[in-house]
């Protein structure tokens, strides 16, 4: 089982911004098909993942991992057509 952490202030923020919670983003990681890929041009601190899966909706979710392997979820929203794209071509879905 996956264990999650995010800032509940970040959260309320995105939330309002994008219209996604951090709960809601959490369920990608469930999505088998999903995309995973470094996210390089954002943090030279940490390193970052992005993940484009499915929830409720396709959704594009900025993570990292800590030390005891919980994700800390940073940022959620949904996908562009442009990600959505991605997906369904990387999983034969269209």
């Amino acid at each position: 089982m996956q264990k999650f952490e995010w800032d509940e202030n970040k959260d309320r923020i995105n939330k309002r911004k994008h219209d996604v919670s951090f709960e809601s983003a959490a369920w990608v990681f469930d999505d088998e098909k999903r995309l995973v890929f470094p996210d390089t041009d954002h943090s030279w601190t940490e390193e970052r993942w992005i993940t484009i899966g499915m929830a409720k909706s396709i959704l594009f979710v900025v993570y990292t991992i800590r030390h005891n392997e919980t994700i800390r979820i940073i940022s959620a929203r949904k996908a562009t057509r442009v990600e959505e794209g991605m997906y369904y071509a990387s999983n034969s879905l269209y």
